[in-house]
């Protein structure tokens, strides 16, 4: 078996596979999100610690000829020499920076951030130095040895090793290496990250191990949605950027451009809650609305391509004949909307449109969410047949570390599949229309709410 890792932002997940990518065994333990105060999102680092020690647990260890691993980004634990988290992990969903992050982001000129990163990105509450620079006045910097993502920090339990790769190093490395002029903005940061290494050897981040599980790099005009906690949408190309979205450093030959969103499966989670369904009649609810009602999932600010930690989320076009299935199917719309509009970004990067969509993540698992995505995207959904891309991305990297491919390439060609077609069925683009204008529309009232 080759076994991938992903420490995702609700669960650890721990899942093997044959060398063919056939999913032989899987194991979840999920953990929660504390919110002390608003804005902020933290985890403890102890719970991924122990959702991987228990996952490990539940294989057989003679069959086990690798092992890769994957995480969210984004997300940071301040820990000491011995590996000790000094501090809760600040999540990727988390907003306390927003002030430093916009302070820092008015030292760079659009120019210079051309120069710096490759395009006129917005340096947002996730930016490490941000978060770094609070940590720094509010506990004890001096006990700070490492500041790590969670994968580093689980690899580092597992081997020893304190390391980690570029490009789960966001915003702070580029293709030589740690960003000079990023690294400056804290004193000590620089002494306090860790080495870089390869990916094969070390693991990546969540997205781009889903990036690599869907065989992204190597598919023709084909792109990618992740749908889990957040949605991740990607395309490749051999050049080109665009605002709003990430463009990594050359991989294979190609550059990846792709944009996180900063709710999916959450705002499913939240509509759950206060709607008083469960998850899975939300979706059975959904199948029985009807798409009158627009949903923007901005509960906790958005990202790409907005990259505004002030806008919120609204429902548009409630009546009195409105009902709880109406409103459960626009958040699904609304969701795959968001997606939508990364992909207007991500296409301007490609720099051609992009024919069909690998579908993957827990969205997966739901036909009515696949076809929802196909009919808001106008376009093919491709859903694979492992859901869980992020841990056959990570399985796959492994496994080239360990010699069983001779590159990720040859592991994608082997492993990926796609298990069903979902062709579009409707136009959703005059709802869509009200999605993108509602924004411009609304951005000066919900930065009053804020």
């Amino acid at each position: 078996m080759i076994v991938g890792i992903d420490v995702g932002t609700t669960a650890v997940k721990v899942s093997a596979f044959t060398v063919d990518g056939t999913l032989v065994h899987t194991h979840s333990v999920g953990y929660p999100i504390s919110r002390p105060r608003p804005g902020w999102a933290e985890q403890d680092p102890l719970d991924w610690w122990r959702g991987t020690q228990e996952g490990l647990a539940s294989l057989p260890k003679d069959d086990i000829q690798s092992i890769g691993i994957v995480s969210q980004v984004n997300t940071h634990v301040f820990v000491d020499a011995r590996l000790q988290p000094l501090a809760p992990a600040i999540i990727w969903q988390d907003q306390r920076c927003a002030s430093i992050a916009a302070t820092f982001d008015a030292q760079f000129s659009a120019a210079e951030k051309e120069r710096i990163w490759g395009s006129p990105i917005v340096l947002d509450a996730s930016f490490l130095p941000a978060r770094a620079k609070w940590f720094a006045s509010t506990s004890n910097w001096d006990a700070v040895r490492w500041v790590l993502s969670p994968k580093d920090y689980i690899a580092a339990r597992l081997t020893g090793r304190v390391a980690t790769d570029l490009l789960s190093s966001v915003r702070i490395a580029g293709p030589s290496g740690y960003i000079p002029e990023a690294v400056a903005l804290v004193d000590g940061l620089g002494d306090r990250l860790p080495p870089i290494l390869p990916s094969e050897e070390v693991g990546t981040m969540d997205a781009f191990g889903a990036v690599l599980g869907t065989g992204l790099p190597w598919s023709e005009r084909r792109g990618m949605v992740l749908c889990g906690t957040s949605l991740v949408v990607a395309g490749a190309s051999a050049s080109g950027a665009a605002p709003g979205i990430v463009t990594f450093p050359p991989y294979d030959g190609v550059l990846v451009h792709a944009g996180p969103t900063q709710a999916a499966g959450d705002a499913v989670r939240w509509w759950s809650q206060v709607s008083g369904l469960d998850i899975a009649d939300v979706f059975s609810s959904a199948a029985s609305g009807s798409s009158e009602v627009v949903f923007t999932p901005y509960l906790a600010g958005e990202r790409a391509p907005l990259c505004d930690s002030t806008v919120r989320a609204s429902f548009l076009g409630l009546q009195s004949s409105t009902t709880q299935a109406d409103m459960s199917r626009a958040v699904l719309e609304g969701v795959a909307m968001s997606g939508r509009h990364v992909l207007e970004s991500v296409e301007a990067a490609c720099g051609f449109t992009l024919e069909s969509l690998t579908f993957s993540g827990g969205g997966a698992r739901s036909p009515l969410w696949t076809q929802i995505f196909a009919d808001v995207l106008g376009r093919p959904v491709e859903r694979l047949r492992i859901h869980d891309s992020g841990t056959l991305g990570a399985a796959l990297q492994g496994a080239v570390g360990a010699g069983i491919y001779p590159s990720v390439a040859k592991a994608a060609a082997a492993t990926v599949r796609v298990d069903s077609v979902f062709e579009p069925s409707k136009s959703m683009d005059m709802l869509y229309s009200v999605y993108r204008d509602s924004y411009e529309a609304l951005r000066n009232i919900h930065a009053r709410l804020v």
